[in-house]
């Protein structure tokens, strides 16, 4: 029994079988995964339906599984006089910044889907968790997107927003905890500053930040044994030269 973590595979689905393959995941071990499996890249309906049938797989939630559930109900809809109407100021806000942020390869995906199939779907990401807190060899981990925004040692999990913990991202500056490792995606280690091994695992200050950039030209996909500490890491992303456009996370 091994317990791995992988965060922010954005439609990499060719990376994610490979990492999956390099891990050897058997079914007696978990895989969590911390949010952002869609958007970006070219597979990330097939890969979140994947997800759906792994039963050792326990999946977090991210910012654009957030905005895609804002919106894939109404897109789910046959347009009609009454799901036109339905279109009003804020529909239409949450559309265009998902789009913004990379959704159309999601929703080609899902409009491929029949309607029972597409509702299974939405109703997977209704049910994604915000956190874990778990334990492995004595050692104690918080599971979560993207950071505790507005960090304060006063404030409890439970008082943090969603904003706060989906949305905005860990001070790897601040050790938030003595005796807690923060593990994180959403943040790309090639744009953490004074990171000595960009697009790698970074681990400071009791963080330990997962998003490889597997979107990125050059980026990878990676997984973490929380048993050993071991890192896995897919192919990088094509042949390109990195590039350091972090204006859409």
């Amino acid at each position: 029994m091994a317990t791995y973590v992988i965060s922010d595979i954005h439609g990499q689905y060719d990376m994610f079988m490979e990492l999956l393959d390099k891990i050897k995941l058997k079914e007696k071990d978990t895989l969590y995964i911390l949010g952002d499996v869609i958007d970006r890249g070219p597979h990330p309906i097939k890969t979140l339906m994947k997800l759906m049938e792994m039963p050792n797989v326990i999946c977090m939630v991210g910012n654009h599984e957030l905005m895609a559930l804002e919106c894939l109900e109404f897109l789910s809809k046959e347009i009609t006089d009454m799901s036109i109407e339905e279109l009003d100021e804020k529909m239409l806000d949450n559309l265009v910044t998902w789009q913004y942020n990379g959704s159309k390869s999601t929703i080609d995906e899902f409009r491929k889907l029949d309607a029972d199939t597409k509702q299974e779907v939405i109703e997977f990401i209704k049910e994604l968790l915000i956190y874990e807190e778990i334990s492995v060899n004595n050692k104690n981990y918080l599971l979560i997107h993207a950071g505790l925004g507005n960090y304060s040692q006063e404030k409890d999990i439970e008082d943090y927003s969603l904003h706060e913990l989906i949305w905005m991202r860990a001070d790897y500056s601040l050790k938030y905890f003595e005796d807690t490792f923060v593990i994180t995606g959403h943040t790309p280690t090639q744009t953490i500053k004074d990171n000595p091994n960009p697009g790698f695992v970074y681990r400071h200050n009791n963080h330990i930040a997962i998003d490889c950039g597997a979107h990125y030209p050059g980026g990878r996909l990676a997984a973490i044994c929380l048993d050993t500490g071991e890192e896995y890491y897919s192919s990088p992303n094509g042949e390109e030269k990195l590039k350091h456009d972090i204006c859409n996370e």
